[in-house]
């Protein structure tokens, strides 16, 4: 899939839904897809800029930002670069932008 040709349209209904993150082949952790934002902010594409926020259940450890393969049962697989945000009450979120 063209990650350039995504928008914010191909992940409203995904919201909530599990996604697993390949951190590396021996590191998979099940994330739901928490939030899905718009920017309103210029880009180059003509997509209106966007981001994903997933949510694992780590506690208290995480993974350094990179490039990841996230996996959606039915959509497939896309490589992300996530970035870590922080814990809530919850796990560890992850942040991947689409500009």
């Amino acid at each position: 899939m063209d990650i350039s040709l995504l928008s914010i349209n191909n992940f409203n209904s995904l919201l909530n839904e599990v996604f697993i993150i390949k951190f590396s082949e021996e590191m998979q952790l099940n994330a739901e897809l928490i939030s899905v934002n718009e920017f309103n902010s210029y880009s180059l594409l003509e997509r209106t800029p966007f981001s994903l926020v997933f949510r694992t259940q780590q506690k208290d450890e995480y993974y350094e930002q990179g490039i990841f393969t996230i996996v959606h049962p039915e959509e497939g697989n896309l490589e992300l670069f996530l970035t870590p945000l922080g814990f809530d009450e919850v796990g560890m979120k992850y942040e991947a932008v689409f500009s």
